[in-house]
């Protein structure tokens, strides 16, 4: 880090490693819990940003018009792959929640962040240049 970061927003897998050698100093979590391998950080909200809750996600996508068979053969051994003890404590030692979920909850929950984020923009009054 070089002593030349004043403030970040970063993901917790990049940034586990740095707290934890003292050379990044964690001032809250943006997730709507505390992370489980420093649980004396507090969140954004506990922190005083009441509702303040940023999560950073990871999806696997096919192209539109993908054969049902195949997404739910890809979603089945995705979900399978995620409930292993191994990868759970590997995504827990990284600060990951793994979910897991059916096509049409990942489709509910990529539709509710569009909503999110298009009303943040909205309210920001950011324009594209």
């Amino acid at each position: 880090m070089g002593s030349e970061i004043d403030f970040m927003f970063s993901s917790t897998t990049a940034a586990v490693a740095p707290i934890k050698l003292g050379r990044l100093r964690a001032i809250a979590v943006t997730g709507p819990r505390r992370f489980s391998e420093m649980p004396g950080i507090p969140t954004v909200s506990e922190a005083g940003v009441p509702g303040f809750v940023i999560t950073g996600w990871f999806g696997v996508l096919a192209p539109a018009g993908t054969p049902r068979e195949i997404i739910s053969k890809l979603s089945t051994e995705i979900v399978k792959i995620v409930q292993l003890p191994a990868v759970q404590e590997r995504f827990a030692s990284l600060g990951t929640v793994p979910v897991g979920s059916t096509p049409e909850e990942f489709a509910a929950f990529l539709r509710a962040e569009i909503e999110k984020w298009s009303r943040v923009v909205k309210a920001s009054g950011a324009r594209p240049d």
